[in-house]
């Protein structure tokens, strides 16, 4: 005899928001982790990169295959090793990957703040318009904290940011998680 349990909404419900509450803290406690020992948040990040990067590589490799020429099969075969001989050097240097990826962030925030204040200029005229010009100055003044002392804000720099967004992150999806969890229980 075989019985079939039906399993209600309410219940998926409360399950799927359960399982997001659990991966919200987690969240939270892996941001806190990465704040507290953000070097070594920052070499792992670099680490997943470069393999990343290796894995590209080797994509790289296998899509030649799909060639129909040979200078085609060997453009994409040098490509593939170029991103394989690129990711291993960033997993035998993971300071120097780290110290590339910092730098990298700091121009990049740099050139958002550039981009945000010209945009400022233009749109000054609008209500609401001095938030754009907030946001640019706190972009370019992150991005000259994270340059001016560069290389050692290698040391900080990747694994407090990521921390930082992690324990956000993980807030806003346990705040969001609970207010929706709430609403199963409260009665209609």
């Amino acid at each position: 005899m075989h019985t079939e349990t039906k399993t209600a909404p309410a219940d998926i419900f409360r399950r799927v928001t359960g399982l997001s509450i659990g991966l919200a803290v987690l969240m939270i406690v892996l941001g806190f982790a990465a704040m507290f020992k953000p070097f070594a948040a920052g070499v792992g990040i670099s680490l997943f990169i470069a393999w990343i990067i290796v894995f590209s590589g080797v994509v790289h490799i296998v899509y030649a295959f799909a060639a129909r020429s040979a200078g085609s099969f060997l453009w994409r075969t040098l490509i593939g090793v170029a991103y394989i001989a690129g990711g291993m050097y960033l997993l035998k240097n993971p300071s120097i990957a780290l110290a590339s990826f910092t730098l990298m962030l700091a121009v990049i925030l740099i050139a958002e703040g550039v981009f945000q204040l010209i945009t400022f200029f233009q749109l000054r005229v609008l209500p609401g318009s001095g938030w754009i010009l907030c946001d640019a100055i706190l972009t370019l003044m992150l991005g000259g904290l994270i340059a001016y002392p560069w290389p050692g804000s290698s040391l900080w720099a990747i694994g407090t940011l990521v921390g930082v967004n992690l324990i956000i992150s993980g807030f806003s999806r346990l705040m969001f998680s609970v207010a929706a969890r709430s609403l199963i229980s409260s009665p209609a």
